[in-house]
């Protein structure tokens, strides 16, 4: 299966185009002020994350990830108005712009990645 990001429980392509944020800057910019694009963050260790959606100027799912890359959280998150608090820590979110085919306990995973 060709695609960047991958459900391997369900076997699905979620997202053949996406950006990897590694950087202090990329976490916090996000997708703030940006046309719609795939993200995921990657953090150095599993914490709790809370998101906002100031001056994201479209809809964006949101999936956490444990260590192991198993989806613990999923949300959809409204311009200018959502901001989640889950009590779940995570290593990984992604943003998505499309209602990803991703159910909590599913393993993802993901390759040639673009890093911001």
């Amino acid at each position: 299966m060709e695609a960047g990001l991958i459900n391997l429980t369900q076997n699905k392509a979620i997202a053949h185009d996406f950006k990897a944020c590694k950087s202090l800057i990329s976490k916090a910019r996000g997708l703030m002020f940006s046309k719609k694009r795939n993200l995921i963050f990657i953090f150095d260790k599993e914490k709790k994350i809370s998101l906002h959606m100031l001056f994201v100027f479209f809809p964006v799912w949101a999936v956490y990830l444990d260590k192991g890359k198993k989806a613990i959280y999923k949300k959809k998150l409204y311009p200018f108005i959502s901001c989640i608090r889950p009590e779940h820590k995570a290593k990984y979110i992604l943003e998505l712009v499309k209602n990803p085919a991703i159910n909590e306990g599913d393993k993802i995973s993901w390759q040639k990645q673009k890093l911001l």
